[in-house]
């Protein structure tokens, strides 16, 4: 069967070092589409962290689809109707909470609307975050975060310290929540139902789609439930050498147009 559906992650894959979407992948995002294949960003970031890529590359047009938080909330990208809509309970975000304080280690939660801290002094990732996906930053006390749809949390610190805290964390907390490394400073805590790979999941039956018909590219362990369910599993040349070893494909580096190459290669006639 011929690919119908492409899911692409952002960092690492489908821009640049310099964060910036080359010519050859714009050019071969807009050949896919109109061979009729959809094209799906499926990132960690929220959709406000999306919406300048996706108009960019002409996918905020009516038919198009986007996979945010890391498959917390899938939309169709036009009308900003969801698809998949999955939120953290207060509970959930106390337990996350009174673990960081535990650990000494920096917190936060996202909204569709924000970034939620309770550090008063707020931390540099915090900053950088917000800063990456455009979002602005609330300081709240816990007691005021109860009414807050909260679609995830993450913990945030330097590298070795948030590594040493990893090392911390109780076995039941994996039982409970997806937990995904995506970055060496940032642990994300989301649904235990949520995934980048059940959101693709989702959408290729509301499309009508068998999982052969998909494919998926990206290049870090968030993506990994995403290339387990696909037919057509692509890491990038970049890539996390444990995550290439889920690839059918090994495609060029970001910086050398490797969404381009995938699509090039292995969707388009």
């Amino acid at each position: 069967m011929s690919i119908k559906l492409v899911a692409v992650d952002i960092d690492g894959t489908l821009i640049t070092d310099q964060r910036q979407i080359t010519p050859e992948v714009f050019e071969a995002v807009q050949d896919a589409k109109a061979q009729g294949v959809k094209v799906v960003i499926a990132t960690g970031r929220p959709i406000a962290g999306v919406k300048e890529l996706l108009a960019q590359l002409k996918l905020d047009e009516p038919g198009n689809y986007v996979i945010t938080f890391n498959g917390g909330l899938v939309q169709e990208t036009a009308t900003g109707e969801n698809i998949v809509s999955e939120t953290m309970t207060y509970e959930d975000y106390m337990e996350i909470e009174f673990l960081s304080r535990k650990l000494g280690i920096h917190m936060h939660a996202i909204t569709k609307d924000g970034i939620y801290t309770a550090n008063r002094n707020i931390g540099k990732y915090t900053v950088h975050e917000a800063n990456l996906v455009n979002m602005p930053i609330f300081y709240r006390t816990p007691e005021e975060m109860a009414d807050k749809a909260i679609v995830k949390m993450m913990f945030i610190d330097d590298p070795e310290v948030l590594d040493a805290a990893i090392e911390k964390l109780p076995t039941e907390l994996y039982e409970r929540y997806n937990l995904v490394k995506s970055a060496p400073f940032y642990l994300e805590v989301l649904k235990k139902t949520v995934s980048k790979g059940s959101a693709i999941q989702h959408l290729a039956d509301k499309l009508g789609l068998d999982m052969s018909q998909t494919m998926a590219i990206g290049d870090e362990e968030n993506d990994r439930t995403m290339l387990e369910v696909v037919g057509t599993p692509v890491v990038m040349e970049n890539g996390n050498p444990e995550i290439k070893k889920l690839a059918k494909h090994i495609t060029k580096s970001n910086n050398n147009s490797g969404v381009a190459h995938a699509l090039r290669e292995w969707v388009l006639d």
